[in-house]
């Protein structure tokens, strides 16, 4: 083992996990990452609680008790995952009280359903911040048009948020904006803007994924040789952005108030593509002050036979935007790219509360205690 991973929390990247379970947090396994991977948050979405409670491991006393209880399996699902957060915010406090709250956080996202909803969003923030009742808690809110005034109207009310699948660079700026927005409007509420907290999840590998099957369709020598780079780029023009915009006057009032930043927290950092280096995603996104939330693969790939060289982001934005401008001279739209990966993301998670919600169900019924 390389002590690549204290490198990277070195050059100010904080390591998040991306993936919960019961029995992750009963067997020791998240403290253990904590004390000997520098792990520093945890990262969940429907799909990782899907794959996790479908496995049953762990979770069959607590489906015991709900089916005798005879709830919904809306309220057993968020029973059960609103159990697993407050247990891994736990065990993660210590990273929360030494970072004065910037890590040591658990993310947990709102029904997937209600993407597309904003007062319902707003409405299911609260409840789950409340449910969970942890101040290490971060509540997801997709990047959707409809999420963009849940995210205001969420911070505004002195809830910390995990602003989730952002792909375009348009749609990031409008996050940072929402969330410039929720602490003006929380300042004016009188609120204690040092406690309020952000990330802003922004998605790098499927990006990638749908670039290079349109540059492969193309097939060309010039499109072959711009496969894996859009991802990169993509994401060097978000911390750009991020630059700019905590750079600009509206940021110093809040600034002067105690606000903290929404740092970038680079997702999807998985490599989908063999062809590739497992820790593309990691090693080629070193900045100051961003997040990478890794599944465990990635996260041991890099403690192994990461490289870690410092900045690798900072001062390649002219290259980058070069890169993506080639992409587009092939033909292949940027916006419709990351309007389909939105779209899908949505779909994905969508899809995965679904069969969560029927699994669910069926063990339900199955542990139903007899009438009579």
């Amino acid at each position: 083992m390389t002590d690549a991973l204290k490198r990277l929390s070195d050059e100010g990247v904080a390591i998040w996990l991306d993936d919960l379970s019961r029995k992750r947090i009963t067997s020791g396994n998240l403290a253990e990452l904590i004390d000997e991977q520098h792990v520093v948050g945890v990262t969940t979405n429907p799909s990782i609680f899907q794959k996790a409670i479908s496995s049953g491991d762990g979770y069959q006393q607590q489906l015991t008790d709900l089916a005798n209880r005879k709830v919904t399996v809306d309220e057993a699902i968020r029973m059960i995952t609103t159990a697993d957060v407050r247990d891994a915010a736990d065990i993660l406090r210590p990273v929360f009280d030494a970072t004065d709250g910037q890590d040591g956080r658990v993310s947990i996202e709102v029904d997937p359903r209600l993407a597309h909803h904003t007062a319902a969003t707003v409405a299911e923030a609260k409840q789950l911040a409340w449910l969970v009742d942890r101040p290490n808690t971060l509540i997801k809110i997709p990047a959707t048009k409809a999420g963009l005034p849940a995210i205001t109207e969420v911070i505004g009310k002195g809830i910390s948020v995990n602003v989730t699948l952002i792909f375009s660079l348009e749609r990031y700026r409008e996050v940072m904006d929402a969330y410039l927005a929720g602490l003006e409007k929380a300042k004016a509420a009188g609120l204690d803007l040092s406690e309020i907290h952000s990330v802003a999840s922004f998605f790098v590998s499927r990006v990638d994924t749908e670039i290079d099957k349109r540059l492969d369709a193309i097939g060309t020598d010039e499109a072959k040789a711009l496969k894996g780079k859009a991802a990169l780029a993509n994401a060097r023009l978000a911390y750009q952005a991020y630059e700019e915009v905590f750079g600009s006057e509206r940021w110093a009032a809040l600034d002067r108030a105690h606000a903290n930043k929404q740092r970038p927290l680079w997702a999807s950092t998985g490599v989908k593509d063999p062809a590739y280096k497992d820790t593309l995603y990691v090693v080629d996104l070193v900045a100051p002050g961003t997040v990478n939330t890794m599944p465990e693969a990635t996260l041991d790939a890099t403690a192994d036979h990461g490289e870690v060289t410092g900045d690798t982001v900072t001062g390649t934005y002219e290259q980058s935007r070069a890169e993506l401008d080639a992409v587009a001279a092939l033909g292949i739209s940027y916006d419709d790219v990351v309007q389909l990966l939105e779209d899908e993301g949505v779909e994905k998670f969508e899809a995965s509360w679904i069969d969560l919600l029927n699994s669910t169900e069926a063990e339900l019924k199955r542990l139903a205690p007899s009438e009579g």
